[in-house]
């Protein structure tokens, strides 16, 4: 039998933000669009699997962003204590997935390999690419591998029972997305694969982007292995804080259960 598992979507920070920020060729209805900034936990009985762990304040701060909480000392409101957290998945490097690192003491962290060679290879030469990635952040994942605690993989791959990753490339080269086995089913934790359910729904794909036909082509991967599209969870989308219930209710506004079925 297949691990389920309870899996629920944290929101740490969030930035003012417009339409053509958010779409390649910009937006010709231009107006707000907000962008809220997530990790991701699943857990049982047997383990709690971080994903993703947010940028630092001052990462985010240098960048304009607003920090609500840190998103891994949260991570007790959930039940999650990250001295004890064994695994944490890494969808990619840039700076607001990979900045608490430090924060996991015991943890192996799962990665992509192409993406490790992205962050410190010839392209980082470039600002355009470089800006999404933090040096002190991406020299911390070296020094984690040179301790024996990243565990890479080249393709999709099982992280542990009922959690799996399949890579994507596009808006970074290694750039992976996570499935999880719920009691709905299994979730697609789309990451940025698609930021906004509208880059996916649209066909137009976010600013960042390293190739921009591998992120066209991503949307339909993660059609692909989603049983439906309410399965299919976006980045960054504020969206996400409306359509799923709160995980209670003193954590209104800050965490919601994605192992239930959306509202819409």
């Amino acid at each position: 039998m297949t691990a389920e598992y309870e899996l629920f979507a944290l929101r740490y920070a969030s930035r003012p933000a417009m339409r053509h920020e958010h779409f390649i060729g910009g937006d010709p209805h231009d107006g707000p669009m907000p962008m809220d900034y997530f990790v991701w936990v699943a857990k049982n009985a047997d383990r709690a699997v971080v994903i993703d762990i947010g940028f630092t304040e001052a990462s985010g701060g240098k960048r304009g962003r607003t920090m609500d909480r840190c998103p891994i000392d949260s991570l007790p409101m959930l039940g999650v204590d990250p001295a004890a957290v064994e695994d944490v998945i890494l969808t990619h490097m840039h700076y607001d997935h990979v900045g608490n690192f430090h924060k996991f003491p015991k943890a192996r962290f799962h990665l992509q390999e192409p993406e490790m060679h992205y962050a410190v290879g010839r392209y980082m030469r470039h600002r355009q690419l470089a800006k999404s990635f933090e040096p002190d952040d991406v020299c911390g994942i070296v020094r984690l591998n040179f301790d024996g605690r990243v565990h890479y993989s080249n393709g999709p791959a099982e992280i542990v029972p009922g959690i799996s990753v399949v890579p994507t490339g596009g808006h970074s080269v290694g750039l992976q997305f996570v499935k999880v086995n719920t009691k709905r089913g299994v979730v697609v934790l789309a990451s940025d694969v698609t930021h906004f359910y509208e880059n996916m729904d649209t066909y137009r794909p976010f600013t960042t982007a390293f190739h921009v036909g591998e992120m066209l082509e991503a949307f339909d991967t993660l059609r692909a292995h989603a049983a439906s599209a309410d399965l299919i969870v976006p980045g960054h989308d504020p969206l996400v804080m409306q359509r799923y219930p709160a995980v209670s209710e003193a954590l209104q506004g800050i965490a919601v259960r994605l192992d239930v079925a959306p509202s819409a």
